[in-house]
């Protein structure tokens, strides 16, 4: 769930090569990962004790042999149930080669994306792994939309780039290409995104009494579904996501993305301002597999080689 604050555009070549290769990703998504939502706990002492990196994690973590991971399972291709209900998708192919540096499971815990900060903070997770963008407003704790403090932030250890786009009902564009060709029209997101934020942004910028129609929902297959059924005239999500619900969705013909993608901003694990040791050996473990290829590999197997990061920073959204 893409942002950032000065707006960019990636090139249009770019998009259609991702695109092309995420149709061919979804045919990998039974024979790519195993259930990230299950953990063996009588091989978590011996996976540790080989693993090269098992000693930079706070004990209680490396003990235990798991991380708790909070995550909206429903952001297909980066995290989402495949048709036997294991949750598959970039972050948990990403999660699991982390896990084999570190000696511990990734295990990924479902919950609505405007939660997962706050389950963070409530120690119901370790982190928070979610197509989330690394922001300052989020590593500061402040609300997007007042501008007040909310919590303590947290920090982010940044995996991937990704920007936003745009996407209609297919053969249906009514001249759509910018945010601003969005006045006076509707617009199905999902809560607590930036999609929803540059909306509403937009939205205060639009003249004559147009403002854009926000429907926000607690996931992006719900604003998916509204869109199909022709209860809006767009949609907004990541990139990434958005080019495969136009590849796959009714096999292809229910959708298609307009203009170009923008915002590109960093995705980053989010793990709490008190948790520095996880923090540097997740940043550890993401360079470790950068170096020696696991990452790219897991990249290229999805399609998005143009998000892809040379190493791993923390902190590094603005």
């Amino acid at each position: 769930m893409t942002a950032s604050t000065t707006r960019r555009t990636t090139a249009a070549q770019s998009r259609i090569a991702a695109v092309g290769a995420i149709a061919v990703a979804g045919a990998l998504v039974l024979t790519g990962c195993g259930d990230q939502t299950k953990k063996d706990s009588n091989s978590s002492s011996s996976s540790a004790a080989s693993a090269p990196l098992a000693s930079k994690l706070p004990a209680s973590i490396r003990d235990a042999g798991v991380i708790k991971v909070g995550s909206d399972i429903a952001y297909a291709p980066v995290e989402f149930k495949d048709s036997s209900g294991k949750t598959v998708g970039i972050d948990p192919d990403l999660a699991d080669a982390m896990g084999k540096q570190l000696g511990v499971k990734f295990e990924f815990q479902n919950g609505t994306f405007d939660t997962l900060i706050t389950g963070l903070r409530s120690k119901r997770y370790d982190i928070a792994m979610s197509a989330m963008t690394d922001t300052k407003d989020r590593q500061e704790g402040i609300d997007a939309d007042t501008g007040k403090k909310v919590g303590e932030g947290v920090d982010f250890v940044d995996y991937f780039t990704a920007g936003v786009s745009i996407y209609t009902p297919k053969g249906k564009t009514q001249n759509i290409k910018t945010w601003s060709d969005l006045c006076g029209k509707k617009i199905v997101v999902q809560r607590g995104t930036v999609s929803e934020d540059m909306a509403k942004a937009e939205s205060k910028k639009c003249t004559g009494g147009k403002k854009i129609a926000i429907e926000s929902y607690d996931n992006d297959q719900q604003a998916q579904t509204r869109l199909r059924g022709g209860g809006a005239d767009a949609g907004s999500s990541d990139f990434p996501v958005a080019a495969y619900a136009v590849k796959t969705s009714g096999g292809g013909k229910d959708f298609e993305l307009v203009g170009e993608q923008v915002e590109a901003a960093p995705y980053g694990i989010a793990v709490a301002k008190s948790n520095t040791q996880l923090r540097d050996a997740l940043q550890a473990a993401l360079d470790a597999i950068i170096k020696n290829g696991e990452y790219d590999k897991v990249i290229a197997k999805w399609g998005v080689e143009a998000g892809a990061v040379k190493t791993a920073a923390v902190n590094g959204g603005k």
